[in-house]
């Protein structure tokens, strides 16, 4: 064997292993857990979560036909990446700009790549502080775990993630069938089941409440009394000496039984439940829908990242662009829906929108409700368990599938010196590209520290009677204060998750114009494919990023994490017009291509 030969990627991947890690970067079983808490506290827009999702889904759609075409014309690795110079250098007049265009987009996607395996790890954390808090609740809060455990957890699972990705996309395909099987089914099973808990408890029927404290759920009314916090009356649950709620009694002396309700709205018109189907799936109000699309749009991307594997597929302009249409139509147009549907319609007196907007885990404790209506009282959170390993499984495929494509850009831009050459190098024996690997599991790392040091920031802050109540200790307290002073700070998950998606509507619009340029004045232009669509999706795009700066003035959500997010990206755009710069003088290299090469 010739050991001075270059090591090249392997072409292994077939249309299912294609599909498959796409469909695992969309995990449903990861995001419905994790984004419906960001969505419950995303100011006064949560009655719009679903048709917010819809309209991500319609702008991802429109993307995912830009990518699916240039697919068919540029099969390589890099993604957009390698799109942006291919369509440029193709292009009869503007191929002098082929160079700049490429940087343009590579670097602004490192925005969405590097930000969002590291949102990934923080949720992690906060779903390991979950369980932790379900099983020892006198060691952590489930609803509310410590920051510095959570820390601890995302740390480990970054590079726990990054070792897999180290070992090669084979394995890695491997790992996503099989999760897409299990997190799919699962979700399926809770959807039902939530729906059936709805349909079968008319108001005024004995039902469930659940209680955060010991994340059960109890079928009596809850004794309350009147307590003093920081110069505020409160009504406040009574318990007995191992926590549990005391239940209200009659005149008999005989508990209350707990009668569940739908109420709209409460006296403040705050909003807490759904009255019907149809406010599930109405606008409400269309300003609404868009806050919420900038925030749905996590749970959507990744159908992109079979784009960035060409170089492994073994028939890349077949196959990558089916899997890009299937893979979203797959987890978005049948899962999400059906399973954001159900758990909003879910939402009654006994598990409302401002409990799970408070919750570390709000479908986690839904889970509890209907499995404890299902299987009696302890079977609730036998039935949570289970569903949370799916969870679990479907967070290692959405980051190792996210951290996969990340890399292969950074290797990409490595390998073009746009980048320092040291990440444009694939391990000899995995022949995956290691070091941009590793490098992004320590970014992803110090990421998820950042987004869960205060995940209860803002309109999610405890209660002072459930700060009062957690347990003490470095691990389970440690950076809870107040209400008030957690209130006044920005929720660092919802900053960095909307970080992340600031990245991905810049890099799906600049997308959207790569597809345009590919196909001006092409042999295969399609006036629908190649201009309608790709324009549409290019205004949605730029809509939704319209929307951090101008939504929060406009009363439609919280103002603080949107505008800390076009910061974070204002820097790293700052910072990217530096490098480029020095590094075109230290490499001698022009802005501008100088000659025409041939495309490849």
């Amino acid at each position: 064997m010739d050991d001075t030969a270059p090591v090249r990627m392997k072409s292994t991947l077939g249309l299912t292993g294609l599909t498959m890690n796409a469909m695992a970067l969309i995990a449903p079983g990861a995001f419905l857990w994790l984004t419906f808490q960001i969505q419950a506290t995303t100011g006064v827009t949560a009655p719009s979560m679903w048709i917010g999702i819809v309209v991500a889904l319609l702008l991802c759609l429109a993307t995912a036909v830009c990518y699916a075409e240039m697919a068919k014309l540029y099969p390589g690795t890099g993604s957009s990446y390698y799109f942006a110079e291919q369509a440029f250098l193709n292009h009869e007049k503007a191929w002098r700009y082929a160079r700049l265009s490429k940087f343009i987009v590579g670097w602004g996607s490192h925005v969405y790549y590097w930000v969002y395996p590291g949102v990934m790890v923080g949720v992690m954390g906060i779903l390991c502080g979950y369980l932790v808090g379900t099983l020892w609740p006198n060691f952590m809060s489930a609803s509310n775990p410590g920051p510095a455990f959570m820390m601890l957890v995302a740390v480990a699972f970054a590079f726990l993630v990054g070792y897999i990705a180290h070992r090669g996309i084979n394995g890695s395909t491997s790992v996503s069938i099989a999760i897409n099987v299990i997190q799919i089914s699962a979700l399926v099973l809770f959807s039902v089941l939530a729906l059936g808990y709805r349909i079968n408890h008319a108001p005024g029927s004995i039902a469930y409440q659940f209680d955060s404290t010991t994340s059960e759920a109890y079928s009596y009314e809850f004794a309350t009394q009147k307590t003093v916090a920081n110069g505020q009356t409160a009504e406040t649950v009574v318990r007995d000496a191992n926590g549990i709620p005391k239940p209200r009694l009659d005149a008999a002396g005989k508990p209350v039984p707990y009668r569940i309700a739908y109420p709209a709205q409460d006296e403040k018109g705050n909003f807490l439940t759904h009255t019907s189907p149809a406010s599930v799936v109405g606008f409400h109000n269309l300003g609404w829908a868009f806050i919420q699309a900038t925030v749905a749009i996590l749970i959507l991307v990744g159908f992109e990242s079979v784009t960035a594997m060409g170089g492994e597929a073994r028939n890349a302009k077949r196959d990558i662009p089916i899997a890009v249409i299937v893979s979203l139509l797959v987890q978005g147009l049948f899962c999400y829906l059906f399973e954001y549907f159900a758990a909003s319609y879910f939402l009654n007196s006994g598990y409302t929108m401002p409990s799970a907007g408070a919750s570390a885990a709000p479908i986690g404790d839904m889970m509890i409700v209907v499995g404890t209506a299902l299987f009696g009282p302890g079977g609730g959170r036998v039935f949570m368990l289970c569903e949370a390993f799916t969870v679990f499984l479907a967070l290692i495929g959405t980051t190792l599938s996210c951290m996969n494509t990340g890399a292969r850009v950074t290797y990409a831009m490595g390998k073009d010196r746009e980048l320092h050459g040291y990440f444009g190098e694939l391990h000899a024996k995995n022949l995956s590209p290691h070091r941009a690997i590793w490098i992004l599991a320590a970014i992803s790392a110090v990421i998820g520290c950042v987004a869960v040091m205060m995940p209860f920031g803002d309109a999610g802050a405890p209660t002072d009677a459930a700060i009062k109540a957690l347990p003490p200790g470095f691990w389970s307290s440690f950076g809870y204060t107040t209400h008030d002073s957690m209130a006044a700070l920005p929720s660092s998950l919802l900053t960095m998750t909307l970080a992340s998606n600031f990245g991905t509507f810049l890099l799906y619009g600049l997308s959207c114009i790569i597809c345009l340029v590919a196909y001006h004045k092409h042999p295969k232009f399609s006036l629908v494919r190649h201009l309608l669509i790709p324009v549409f999706g290019l205004l949605a795009n730029l809509a939704c990023m319209a929307f951090y700066l101008i939504g929060p003035f406009m009363g439609y959500g919280t103002k603080m994490e949107p505008l800390l997010a076009l910061g974070i990206a204002s820097v790293w755009a700052v910072y990217g017009g530096i490098y480029f710069i020095r590094a075109s003088k230290v490499s001698g290299r022009t802005t501008l291509v100088a000659a025409r090469t041939e495309a490849v």
